[in-house]
């Protein structure tokens, strides 16, 4: 049986089920590649390697219909990577590693790449400061500020900070999905290791209780109307809000959340946060 390697979505009406159900796999493994720091063509060179077995740079051209000359910068690049390898012979053939092996080797160099990052930080803001500051200091009002944060990592870089540097108040919406994601990512026991006014408002089901533990049911309120999936957002100190635009139920990629400091934004968000906490009963 042969797969449409061309094109990971093309649907071929000739094809057989099983033979798209093939693509429909490939596809989804060459988008979730990306995590992995590969880009489309890249993953799409791989997973050609791994699944039909090491093959010259002019057949791996020709099936995927990519120009040779990038054909050869993408094994180059999977080299470095040290997923593919190219083997002693004429005309040269190339293997990839298998996948699980892979993907190991590109998770330890992503961390690798990140614990170099982390010991350049004091070096990099010596330098910074060593250089002088050419503000100018102005007697200003306060300016609103907000920023758009996509994406999972992002965003849970952005809660974790929230979480951790909160100093008087941390009050939470979201729905039953929501606490789920948040307690699978750790944040729940962040806030339960605080020593701050925590509040938080769920429609979580009694068969998720669970998730907040007995510490945490003091700081929790139960609504009497099923908050919409789509609806989380966190107010930290009365100072910064972040509002969920897309949910923590889309993709990773796909996850889009504002942040602000707008005083106006942040008290109206309040006002219904403190409502909704009047309104809503304590989880038993």
């Amino acid at each position: 049986m042969t797969i449409d390697m061309t094109n990971f979505s093309a649907l071929d009406p000739a094809s057989t089920t099983d033979s798209y159900d093939y693509e429909v796999l490939l596809g989804r493994l060459k988008n979730e590649l990306s995590k992995f720091g590969l880009t489309s063509n890249q993953a799409k060179v791989y997973l050609f390697l791994e699944k039909y077995g090491p093959s010259t740079a002019t057949h791996v051209s020709k099936t995927l219909q990519v120009p040779r000359t990038e054909t050869y910068h993408l094994l180059t690049s999977l080299q470095n990577k040290g997923i593919v390898s190219a083997m002693f012979q004429h005309p040269t053939k190339f293997s990839a590693l298998p996948l699980d092996k892979a993907i190991w080797l590109l998770i330890n160099a992503e961390k690798e790449r990140l614990k170099t990052l982390e010991g350049q930080q004091k070096e990099l803001v010596a330098i910074w400061n060593a250089i002088p500051n050419f503000k100018v200091e102005q007697n200003e009002t306060k300016e609103d500020k907000f920023q758009m944060l996509q994406g999972l990592n992002l965003l849970t870089g952005k809660i974790n900070e929230m979480i951790t540097t909160a100093k008087t108040e941390l009050d939470i919406l979201g729905s039953e999905k929501d606490f789920i994601k948040f307690h699978n990512a750790g944040f729940l026991d962040l806030i339960k290791n605080l020593k701050i006014e925590s509040k938080i408002i769920t429609s979580a089901s009694n068969k998720s209780d669970a998730i907040f533990g007995e510490k945490l049911k003091a700081m929790v309120k139960r609504m009497q109307y099923k908050v919409k999936e789509d609806l989380c957002f966190i107010i930290k100190d009365d100072q910064e809000l972040l509002l969920f635009i897309r949910g923590l139920g889309q993709s990773s990629r796909d996850i889009m959340a504002m942040w602000t400091d707008s005083t106006s934004m942040i008290y109206t968000m309040k006002l219904l946060f403190s409502y909704a906490w009047s309104s809503s009963m304590y989880v038993e």
